[in-house]
């Protein structure tokens, strides 16, 4: 049987900031996931499988638009329960999901209550199904990465906050770059096992640096002074809540860590609030948020 060659991780040329939210929430599947928001055509999907790629046994779980809550969260047997004492359970999209990766590309399309019990169940880590009393749970640990477009409509603002990371993309507009995009993947449609076997030493390197900060991730705590800056930083751009404080923290500590390091730095926290924020401004409808990163630089380091 022919092996399937996936494009590499690495060798998607520019998207720093997708590829390193991703990259952190495989370091920390604590972060909440990330939402991928930008034009078509960008490389989202691509990262997605080729960041599952990197690390032995994780795959990639598709979400289509269209599933029903029974797909997503598995079936019970009501009849043989009621009858027979027994527990059938049929798992869902969310069982398969365990220990791996859940993508669901256009989330914005997806009915707002799938997509609750998606957030619900990455943050609890389990699946509870409950039909007429009889209940059902598993666990559900994954790292849930949802696409969208803007331009085909937006999710809820309470839902927007519910994920970790935000990350933003878009086409490359340098003309060298564009050429790179072009040439590469034109080389791997031509012979993806040659194209895959480039770029081998890169993808093995990636999944060790992943591994080496999943280790060093334990040892990185919070320093008062980044808990203080994050606070103020919150309190000063109006977020509501405390969950944009909390992911901005966790996003610092684990950034610190990728950079083997264990002890957060400012810099640290400045490049999680980047992830950590955008999504949760306090925006007026049919508007973008006013998200100015000056701002963050100005409480973090003064005038």
């Amino acid at each position: 049987m022919e092996k399937n060659y996936g494009y590499p991780f690495s060798a998607i040329v520019g998207q720093e900031e997708m590829k390193l939210a991703l990259l952190l929430n495989v370091v920390n599947p604590r972060l909440g996931g990330v939402l991928i928001q930008g034009e078509k055509g960008t490389a989202k999907s691509t990262a997605v499988r080729g960041l599952a790629a990197l690390i032995p046994q994780m795959k990639v779980v598709e979400l289509p638009v269209s599933a029903t809550e029974d797909r997503v969260v598995g079936t019970l047997n009501l009849e043989k329960a009621l009858q027979e004492g027994e527990k059938r359970f049929s798992p869902g999209l969310l069982a398969e999901a365990d220990g791996n990766i859940l993508y669901v590309d256009e989330i914005n399309l997806l009915e707002d209550h799938i997509v609750d019990l998606l957030l619900d169940a990455a943050a609890m880590g389990v699946n509870h199904v409950e039909r007429e009393g009889i209940s059902c749970e598993h666990p559900a640990r994954f790292i849930l990465v949802g696409t969208m477009n803007p331009e085909e409509g937006q999710l809820r603002p309470q839902l927007l906050d519910r994920f970790g990371l935000m990350a933003q993309v878009k086409g490359e507009r340098e003309t060298k770059e564009r050429m790179e995009v072009i040439a590469r993947r034109l080389a791997y449609e031509e012979d993806p096992g040659a194209f895959a076997a480039q770029w081998e030493e890169q993808e093995h390197a990636l999944t060790e640096r992943i591994l080496q900060a999943r280790k060093r991730l334990p040892q990185v705590g919070y320093p008062k002074e980044i808990l203080e800056k994050a606070a103020q930083i919150g309190i000063e751009l109006e977020i509501d809540g405390h969950r944009a404080d909390i992911c901005m923290a966790n996003a610092a500590r684990t950034i610190c860590a990728w950079e083997g390091r264990t002890e957060v730095q400012l810099a640290d926290l400045e490049r999680g609030a980047m992830f950590a924020l955008p999504h949760r401004m306090r925006r007026r409808p049919f508007e973008e948020a006013d998200f100015q990163p000056e701002q963050i630089r100005r409480i973090l380091y003064g005038a």
